[in-house]
């Protein structure tokens, strides 16, 4: 979630007129062959980032909210499944065209157009709520809603932050945005168990308005510049060729594939049943408030830690990063080596046999996410040309909804019929063997040896960040 604008002479502004002796930090050093590199880049990083962290941060409130509301009031499987279904199903089904539109039209305005639709509708609901109206088809419904917005503002979120940052800082600045996640993971559910418990869920809706706003406030006020395309057709024959000059694209590029396909396994075996985590602590070790609180705030302690370590580790050239100027290829090593500490760390979850020691493994789950998303976000970042990366961050969207949903329809059932330990013991397991086939099946191996290949028909794309004039 970024955006910004190069130097003529490769300078930031924030560091000043140029200094005789050279810029103070290597990183911050022009460079001519990234075009990226440009004029008031970090004062517009950080406008966007600061204005998805407010509406962020009023969207996970409602998440939380939801949720425990559900688990208290009804304790089941089901009902979280059908939750869970109404949340991330509308995404899949809107990002097929949400991507597309990130290619086609001013991605700024795409999510200020979602978040506004979301906030309405959240206020609504408040005010249904107020009025006596509190049946379970609303919390659904509503749910539908943000999910389906979450559809055209993630692939759009997706491809701005290289349309607006340098190539080399990516891999940082991709870090900086999860640990911000993360941070914001850690202060919403304290937040949203103190305004539940002292006021009501539907406080919580009016904050997650107040949020929406300061974002898009903040928002409008970064320039965005359009891609120009050239081979972009107006009118309804030109997005459908659009649309399926996407999935071409993605159809013979492997690496996109293959980030397809991982993450649509990650998602039905590890995330989706941790969805279940929630109701495992109330029917395990009681239903206080205070432990859905700490099961979200060991996550997202780890999710923060691992954000600051991937920031640091992941510096531009010269900047002290160890692994900003590493290549593709370590970097799916990396993914695949985390995806399997997954799988041990979910079998974990299902042994705990104390509390205290279930929270320690959510807390390493936490720790391992920003090794597993930033990543594989930041070389599809880096390889995929700007004006497909709406198209492709929208597949990647639809294979994370579809995913959620596909599994909770499996697995919330199946936590009516046998305990959720079962469950997360299964799916670390299936995890296992899923990384031991991927590894040592050929195309596997390949892409730990070559990293994340283009088409054979299309030349290498520009660096990120680079576009037409």
């Amino acid at each position: 979630m970024t955006d910004a604008h190069p130097p003529a002479d490769g300078r930031d502004p924030a560091v000043g007129p140029a200094d005789p002796a050279g810029p103070a930090d290597p990183a911050d050093a022009a460079d001519p062959a990234d075009p990226a590199d440009r004029p008031g880049w970090r004062r517009d990083v950080t406008l966007f980032l600061s204005g998805q962290t407010a509406s962020l941060l009023g969207s996970m409130l409602v998440q939380y909210a939801i949720m425990w509301h559900l688990t208290l009031e009804t304790r089941s499987g089901t009902v979280m499944a059908v939750y869970a279904v109404v949340g991330f199903l509308p995404q899949a089904v809107v990002s097929v065209f949400g991507g597309v539109w990130a290619d086609r039209l001013d991605r700024r305005l795409l999510i200020v157009a979602a978040d506004a639709t979301i906030a309405a509708t959240t206020l609504a609901l408040a005010l249904l709520m107020l009025s006596g109206y509190r049946e379970l088809w609303l919390l659904y419904l509503v749910s539908a809603v943000r999910s389906a917005g979450a559809g055209i503002q993630t692939p759009a979120v997706g491809a701005l932050l290289p349309q607006i940052t340098p190539a080399r800082h990516l891999l940082r600045v991709n870090g900086i945005n999860g640990t911000i996640q993360s941070a914001m993971m850690l202060v919403a559910p304290a937040a949203a168990a103190g305004i539940y418990a002292s006021a009501s869920i539907e406080a919580i809706f009016f904050v997650d308005v107040v949020t929406a706003l300061v974002g898009i406030g903040l928002l409008l006020l970064v320039p965005v510049p359009r891609i120009v395309r050239t081979d972009q057709v107006a009118g309804v024959r030109g997005y459908v060729d659009d649309l399926v000059g996407g999935v071409r694209y993605v159809a013979r590029t492997p690496f996109v594939r293959w980030v397809l396909g991982l993450w649509g396994v990650v998602f039905l075996l590890i995330v989706a049943p941790s969805f279940l985590t929630p109701l495992m602590i109330v029917r395990t070790f009681g239903d206080e408030v205070w432990k859905l609180t700490v099961n979200e705030l060991a996550f997202s302690v780890g999710m923060l830690l691992g954000g600051i370590v991937i920031s640091w580790w992941g510096g531009g050239e010269g900047g002290g990063g160890r692994f900003g100027n590493r290549g593709p290829r370590d970097r799916v090593a990396l993914v695949m080596g985390t995806t399997a500490v997954f799988g041990v760390l979910n079998v974990g979850l299902g042994l705990s046999p104390t509390l205290w020691l279930f929270f320690a493994f959510m807390f390493l789950i936490g720790l391992g996410v920003p090794f597993f998303s930033t990543p594989t976000m930041t070389v599809l970042q880096e390889t995929v040309p700007p004006e497909k990366q709406g198209r492709v961050f929208g597949f990647v969207g639809i294979v994370m909804a579809v995913a959620m949903p596909v599994g909770m329809a499996v697995f919330g059932p199946l936590a009516d019929r046998v305990s959720v330990e079962v469950l997360l013991v299964a799916a670390g397991l299936a995890l296992l063997v899923v990384v031991g086939l991927a590894t040592a099946a050929p195309s596997g191996r390949r892409l730990l040896q070559e990293g994340a290949p283009t088409p054979d028909d299309e030349p290498a794309p520009a660096p990120a960040g680079a576009r037409d004039a």
